[in-house]
Formats: C-alpha cells, structure tokens, sequence
C-alpha cells in the first residue's frame, strides 16, 4: 500500500512540473500597476497553468531591458516580456520570437485592433507581440485644491502654465512634481515639443529624424521653455520615481504633473475621483493633440511544449474584452480594442478614447519619443542624453543643446 501511494504521488508530481509554466517579465510594481499585473497573473492560473512573476523595479523598463538581454544571451528567455515599440523589430531580427498568428487568426486580432497598432506588433508580417493597452503621455495632472488656493485654474497654453506656476509658487506649493529620471525628463520635454512644433514637425523631428527640424529654430525655442521648466520643481527631484511624484499632486505638495495616464492607477488606488479629487487635462498647448505608447509583450520562442501552451492561452487572455476591461480601469489606460464598452470607465479615460479615435483622422496621433515608440533604443538613448544634461545645467543654452541633439540622433541612426 505504501508503495502504491508513492508511486501515485510521483505520478501527481510529474504531472505538475509538466503544468504549463509562464514566466513574465515586466517593470509593473508600483499601485495602479502591480494591481493590473495581478489580474493578469489570476486569469492565467484560471485556466490551469502557472505564472512565474519577473518584475524589475524602474519606471521606463530600462533595468529590464538589461536583465532580459542577459537571459536571452544565455538561452534562456522568459516565455513574454514587456517590450515596446521598435525594440520589438529589433528583437525579432535577432531571431528570438515567435510567431503568434494561429492566435491572431483564431481571436479575429486584425479586426478589432487599429492598424497604426498591428504595425507594431508584427515583425515580417507576421504577431510576435501582443498589445495590452493605449497610454496618452501629453497629460496634465492637478490637484483642484492647490490650483484653488493659488487662485489659479488648469493652464490651456505655456504661457498659462509659467503664469500660474509663479502663483503656485508663491503660495507654497510646488508647481510641478517631477522625477529626475532620464525617462521622466524625456516626457515633460516631449510635451513641450508637441506644443511648440505641432504634430507634424513633431513626427519630423522623432519618426523621420529630420536634421532641419531637428536643428531648426523652433527646436531651440522647445529647449528654451522646457529649461524654464525648471524653475517650478524641487531641489528634491533627482532620482524620484514617476508615482513618487504623482503621490505629491495626491498629497496636495504639488499642484501638476506632467505624465502619462499610468498616473491616474495610483489615484484611483488612493480612492480619489476625476473631476473632484483631481483633474486631467492635456498637457499645455496639446489640446486635440494625443502622444501614445502601447504596453505590449513580446513572446519568446521556447523549447518545452507544455509552456508554449501556456505562452498561448496568456497571448489569448491579454485581449480578451474581460482582460481589457478590468486591466485598463486598473492601469489608467484605454484599451487597444476597438470594440469594447466604455460603459464602467470614467470621463478622462472617455476623453482619452475620444481624442485617440478623432486625432487618428487628423494626423494628430503621434508616437511617443520618451517611451519608445517613435525610433529606436539607440536614437532614444542618444536624445534622453542630451535633455536630461541639458535639463540638469543651469547654464545651458538652448542653441548649443539644438546642436547636440542633432549630431547625437545622427551618430545614432
């Protein structure tokens, strides 16, 4: 009888360890996002297989991105990761992914996902990546209270902005919270591009990387407002992280920042409501204007059957309307599907999806430099170089930054 029960039970063993494994790699761990991680992570062990969580801390993924490239080096990739954008091609012309499309056809993906997404999810035509979600970065977060006690309103333009922030200012608050990251730097200074060169010399300068533009007289201006920036944050910003600052427009420290809609996760993990604790508006100037960036997994080619399984019922779930629903509301994104109800999502989620849909049409749907989504790791690098130097010199001067710039995308293409 003994014998019997063991032999029974190493049976039950093997059977496990032959359970389909994930193994997901992802940089979601503050509120907002760790509560959609886990959501995920729930819907994939509903289904029988099991979840292997490989988060690394760090805002814009590039502590990832190191640790993923050393795994893959090695022969042993996780079987998703998040990546974006065009380190997705990059990643598929070194031959490591696999190929999605008997999921993509089964889930009809190319009917419900907007073609400026399916391009990015592809590689030679066919799905290596799956889409989770449409961020707008050109966001503006406030807190109503402080703006109230500054005797001021949500700034429309720059100039309104600088205006108001001096009042900020002066009645003790900090006028903008920011995180002295590489990455942070890059998006506040996206923002203001988008403002002063509009959405087609903005696609220029980070899609085409147009020397002229690049160099060009309105690009010193976008240096010359965005080191005025400066002024209105605190000595304390080096090295915070994104919800850090976040947490200081929560905390009513701060009345603004400039970040994209992940920002609203940890409001709504704080309990506070849109259009009463705090407001969303487009960042000053971008009104009708929609800078996006797509949390998207990359998968891996594996070796075990039983994982690849796996790999597929977690590509499967990332889309399905249920997922969609509930990750987003989490995340404080929209989702990527075209077909979903926004019934339970509240009104800056709603002006997000509207904007996303009408700048589509008008050739206002532009794709974000600071995470990824407009050219390559390389040229992003090269341009997070020379903002964040500049940003942090006080004696810089916008003319010779407009120089650097260019001569830095160019060493880089």
């Amino acid at each position: 009888m003994n014998k019997t029960l063991i032999i029974l039970s190493l049976l039950a063993a093997t059977s496990y360890t032959q359970a389909g494994e994930v193994e997901v790699l992802h940089w979601w761990t503050s509120g907002g996002e760790a509560k959609s991680a886990a959501v995920l992570k729930s819907k994939v062990e509903e289904q029988g297989h099991s979840w292997k969580d490989f988060a690394v801390a760090g805002g814009g993924g590039e502590s990832a991105m190191t640790v993923l490239k050393t795994r893959a080096v090695s022969g042993n990739p996780p079987s998703a990761a998040q990546i974006k954008g065009h380190d997705i091609q990059e990643w598929g012309n070194l031959g490591f992914l696999t190929s999605l499309d008997d999921v993509a056809k089964a889930e009809k993906w190319e009917n419900n996902l907007p073609g400026v997404v399916t391009k990015v999810m592809k590689h030679e035509g066919r799905f290596v990546a799956v889409p989770v979600n449409v961020h707008r970065v050109n966001w503006l977060w406030a807190n109503p209270e402080v703006l109230k006690a500054a005797g001021v309103s949500v700034p429309k333009t720059m100039d309104e902005f600088f205006a108001s922030a001096e009042k900020i200012k002066a009645a003790g608050y900090i006028p903008l919270a920011h995180g002295g990251q590489p990455w942070q730097d890059a998006t506040v200074f996206e923002a203001v591009a988008l403002d002063v060169l509009g959405s087609a010399d903005y696609n220029k300068a980070f899609v085409d990387l147009d020397m002229d533009v690049l160099q060009g007289s309105k690009m010193v201006e976008v240096f010359e407002k965005f080191q005025k920036i400066r002024d209105y944050i605190d000595s304390n910003s080096p090295g915070r992280d994104w919800n850090a600052a976040t947490s200081m427009v929560i905390n009513g420290d701060a009345a603004m920042q400039i970040m994209g809609d992940w920002a609203k996760g940890e409001f709504a993990a704080a309990g506070k409501m849109p259009g009463k604790d705090y407001i969303c508006a487009p960042s000053p100037g971008t009104d009708g204007q929609f800078t996006f960036n797509i949390d998207s997994f990359a998968f891996f080619k594996l070796k075990n059957a039983e994982n690849e399984k796996a790999q597929k019922a977690l590509a499967k779930t990332i889309l399905t309307k249920d997922f969609q629903e509930v990750f987003n509301l989490n995340k404080g994104s929209i989702p990527v599907r075209l077909d979903m109800d926004m019934t339970k999502f509240d009104s800056c989620a709603l002006d997000s999806m509207a904007t996303f849909k009408s700048s589509a049409d008008s050739g206002d749907l532009v794709p974000s430099m600071a995470h990824g989504l407009s050219t390559t790791s390389y040229v992003q690098g090269a341009i997070y170089d020379v903002v964040t130097d500049f940003f942090n010199d006080p004696s810089a001067k916008a003319d010779e930054a407009v120089k650097k710039l260019a001569k830095a995308v160019k060493a880089a293409i």
